[in-house]
């Protein structure tokens, strides 16, 4: 389809997570995270698995404990997507899990005690080559900043990443990336845009607690898309309290419609309305269904009636126009053959196989 405009990515160090780089001319990223019980390994690894089926690059894990962090080592030895460790205040975690084959660790220099603990942690990191995430959330902000500013604000959160960077920056570990999450879209927005000048390293994106997943896919899509827009973020996540696998479905939704990844079936689908000539909602359902298979990218069109449907159809792979009598497929943007209600679904889904075999021929 056309593209009247190209985001030009803001320009970052590479980092790499695991075999995924980071950042640079990388493709932003789509992580989401478990929340099952770490330590219950069968569990976790099923989550994790659904999680990279759906089209995950990363799979972030909460080690809140020594025996979490030894569920994590069994975890890790069973999948191969990066995994990122998520720890807080415990450094003794954060050395286990780096043992254990970690791939990055998502912990705040700043929280996790005295000058040789961090230490010993950014020493380790050094040495395995693992990166780590600093996550400033508007939560669970440093007392002294919370009594400064009085309440959350970008300012604060981007106070706080900078005490975690010049941790890091005085103990010469550039390997990071950083993520300033609010649940309140414009002060997440305004910190990301203030930090984004300032430092060198890829930016991971997110709302944190948007929500359910009408309203929190909504959140995140205005959020994360005025900065993407931007050329703002190497990495996004999409927190919803729905299932994990629901965050990257969403997350590849926001990036595909900015052109910024192009992974699975891009639909064009219009609302229906009196003129359609077969049931759009039903058909454009059940269709993705039978497609979530699909990683490579094609564009496909369903368009009810003969209003829209033929310029729709025009600038797609695969499109579907409704018709009296018949409905007319079009393959690559020209008429293709007609088409009766009663096969719409698997005429659909066999001429879009078809074009992606012929892609990978």
């Amino acid at each position: 389809m056309r593209k009247e405009i190209t985001i030009k990515r803001r320009p970052t160090r590479q980092i790499y997570v695991g075999n995924v780089p980071i950042g640079g001319d990388a493709p932003i990223a789509v992580q989401s995270m478990t929340n099952t019980d770490t330590c219950d390994v069968a569990a976790t690894v099923g989550q994790i698995q659904a999680i990279q089926k759906a089209g995950a690059d990363l799979v972030r894990v909460s080690v809140p404990s020594q025996e979490a962090a030894e569920a994590f080592g069994k975890i890790k030895q069973q999948v191969d997507i990066p995994l990122i460790a998520d720890i807080h205040f415990d450094y003794k975690i954060a050395l286990r899990v780096a043992e254990l084959g970690v791939d990055c660790l998502r912990i705040n220099p700043g929280n996790i005690g005295r000058d040789d603990r961090v230490r010993a942690v950014v020493d380790s990191a050094k040495d395995k080559n693992i990166p780590i995430r600093i996550g400033v959330n508007a939560g669970s902000l440093e007392k002294e900043l919370q009594k400064k500013y009085g309440e959350p604000t970008s300012d604060a959160l981007v106070e706080s990443a900078l005490r975690h960077i010049d941790i890091l920056d005085k103990l010469d570990f550039p390997n990071f990336k950083i993520s300033l999450k609010a649940s309140e879209i414009f002060m997440t927005v305004m910190a990301y845009r203030k930090l984004a000048g300032q430092i060198e390293q890829p930016l991971h994106l997110g709302i944190t607690e948007a929500g359910g997943f009408r309203s929190g896919t909504v959140k995140s899509a205005i959020g994360l898309g005025l900065l993407l827009m931007e050329g703002i973020g190497d990495t996004i996540r999409v927190s919803l309290a729905a299932d994990p696998v629901q965050e990257i479905k969403v997350g590849f939704d926001i990036l595909k419609s900015l052109h910024l990844r192009q992974k699975g079936v891009n639909l064009v689908a219009c609302p229906s309305c009196s003129r359609q000539n077969f049931d759009v909602i039903k058909v454009v359902n059940e269709l993705e269904n039978r497609l979530e298979d699909i990683t490579q990218p094609i564009d496909v069109a369903v368009i009810g009636c003969i209003v829209n449907g033929p310029g729709e159809a025009k600038e797609v792979k695969v499109g579907l126009t409704g018709g009296t009598p018949n409905n007319l497929m079009y393959i690559d943007g020209k008429p293709h053959h007609k088409v009766q209600n009663e096969q719409l679904l698997d005429e659909l889904e066999k001429n879009i196989r078809e074009q992606l075999t012929q892609q990978e021929d």
